[in-house]
């Protein structure tokens, strides 16, 4: 994890979060009482040895702001180069705010250029779930892909909601569709399955670079990794499909994009039973702690901000 930089894309508007989100980014919304939503994915970062983070923020972001800066930067050792960084819309290489995601790691090129990461990871700050990242870059350096994309299974009738890969036996992504009505891919190891994205890739730099310039010198494209980059690179780059390994040590994968009222009710009342379906007491040091261990054991929670 010392040749990776993550960014964690934070600044979305949550519009069918709302009224929850009147006033604060979808990730800056509570959750399991006095965390935030963007807590689990910081959580999965420390606990993964990334410690060199981008936090990419627009809509409403104070909240988020006060958040990250009372509860995180303390946990990560600045003086050795870790950080939690917050990167709002600086209009650096033009005149618009973020577009989309691809135009928001875009518009931070010189940000990862000052870095010089050997590999790049892209987060989203609005999903509740543990993995442990250095698995999927071990797996991504195993493999000598040029791109790996997380995946998890899903009924082939709740496509319409994610984007999905074609993976050939090998894990290798023969065909990536954005959020289909309907599709005709199935999982390799699952024939009543579908491969679905989870929103989390690892790019080697230099191909992430490359896409990057490609695309914003598109006028026709969406600038959205789900719409753009990651089709534009089939065929041209070698894309593998990592099987997501849930760190929640439950029978079920537990993945959860709490982006309506529904799904995120329904999330907050898995963490209520005597054995939680998402379990957040597997804590090993006291919140305030500032952490030294590199690569941490078990899962953190970031201490909570004000509103």
């Amino acid at each position: 994890m010392k040749d990776t930089v993550g960014v964690l894309l934070a600044g979305g508007a949550g519009e069918r979060l709302f009224p929850l989100t009147r006033d604060r980014a979808k990730p800056a919304v509570p959750f399991g009482g006095h965390y935030r939503i963007i807590d689990i994915t910081l959580s999965n970062c420390i606990n993964s040895g990334l410690r060199k983070v981008f936090i990419l923020t627009q809509y409403k972001a104070l909240s988020l702001n006060r958040h990250i800066r009372e509860g995180w930067t303390g946990i990560v050792a600045q003086e050795l180069g870790e950080f939690f960084e917050l990167l709002p819309p600086m209009q650096r290489t033009g005149a618009n705010w973020y577009m989309g995601t691809a135009d928001a790691v875009y518009q931070n090129i010189y940000s990862l250029g000052s870095e010089q990461p050997k590999y790049v990871i892209i987060l989203s700050g609005d999903h509740i779930y543990k993995m442990d990242y250095s698995r999927m870059l071990d797996y991504h350096i195993e493999t000598k892909a040029d791109v790996t994309l997380a995946t998890l299974p899903i009924p082939p009738n709740e496509v319409s909601g994610f984007g999905v890969v074609e993976v050939g036996a090998n894990a290798e992504i023969r065909g990536f569709e954005e959020k289909p009505k309907t599709t005709n891919f199935r999982s390799p190891f699952n024939p009543d399955a579908v491969d679905a994205s989870m929103g989390i890739y690892i790019f080697n730099t230099e191909t992430l670079l490359k896409s990057l310039i490609t695309d914003a010198e598109d006028p026709n494209s969406k600038h959205d990794f789900g719409h753009n980059i990651l089709p534009s690179l089939l065929g041209k780059t070698k894309m593998m499909a990592y099987s997501f390994v849930d760190e929640n040590k439950q029978q079920a994968l537990y993945w959860r994009d709490v982006g309506t009222l529904d799904a995120y009710y329904d999330a907050n009342m898995d963490l209520c039973s005597v054995s939680p379906t998402f379990n957040l007491y597997d804590i090993t040091w006291p919140i305030r702690t500032r952490v030294r261990q590199y690569p941490p054991a078990k899962f953190v929670l970031g201490e909570p901000g004000r509103t």
